[in-house]
């Protein structure tokens, strides 16, 4: 019998935990909810969930000490998983309500969405599809087709530096970034755990992702490719 994988949640006082930890279970793993990066080292997979203002959410990582840990699981090539404000904390800066500095693994900026359109409303929230911008034989899209729909809530969206960080589009009044993939870390725009079955399809799929380095010690800062 194979054995389920336990995934490591990060707990930072922000994120539709709950949400996120159901999805996992109907997926076929383990969830791990934890306030403490000891708790969370010996997980197989990692996810920072993310809902609300980016400025209060990058404050909490830092100020609960998630950095390094954070930045020493992607460097590692450990498979991990950012989902809406989880995706935009990952890049160099955001634009949401100032200009607030991110993480930095991932080059780029998080910006509004501006439209000369007044039927066009922002947050951009509802069903969307997506399409795939690499990978296209994609183990993380096995069983999900070409163009899926996921859910969204947001009004910011990230605007990547490298085209190859690029995973996946989506259309609302022009194309944007739906999600980034680099090696073994994937970040989306969208909610798979409020996308039904398109959404728990993702999330196991993201449990068969593994990765030879994963006796690898978190503890080795990383350096920014």
């Amino acid at each position: 019998m194979t054995q389920r994988p336990t995934v490591g949640i990060i707990d930072y006082q922000m994120g539709n935990l709950r949400s996120v930890s159901k999805g996992i279970e109907r997926a076929g793993g383990i969830p791990l909810v934890s306030e403490s990066f000891s708790d969370l080292k010996s997980a197989s997979h990692l996810i920072l969930p993310g809902v609300g203002a980016f400025r209060d959410a990058i404050g909490q990582i830092r100020q609960r000490d998630w950095v390094g840990f954070i930045e020493d699981w992607i460097a590692a090539d450990k498979p991990f998983l950012g989902i809406c404000l989880g995706l935009q904390m990952l890049l160099d800066v955001s634009f949401e309500g100032g200009e607030h500095q991110g993480l930095g693994i991932v080059p780029g900026k998080v910006i509004k969405f501006q439209f000369e359109d007044p039927s066009l409303k922002v947050p951009h929230m509802g069903w969307n599809q997506v399409r795939s911008m690499q990978h296209s034989s994609d183990p993380m899209l096995e069983g999900l087709g070409p163009s899926p729909y996921f859910y969204f809530v947001h009004s910011y969206h990230a605007v990547l530096e490298q085209a190859s960080d690029s995973w996946l589009t989506s259309h609302y009044g022009y194309e944007f970034c739906a999600a980034l993939r680099r090696g073994n870390t994937f970040a989306t725009q969208f909610h798979p755990e409020k996308s039904q079955a398109n959404g728990i399809s993702l999330l196991r799929n993201f449990l068969t992702i593994s990765n030879p380095k994963l006796d690898m010690p978190i503890g080795v800062l990383s350096q920014r490719k």
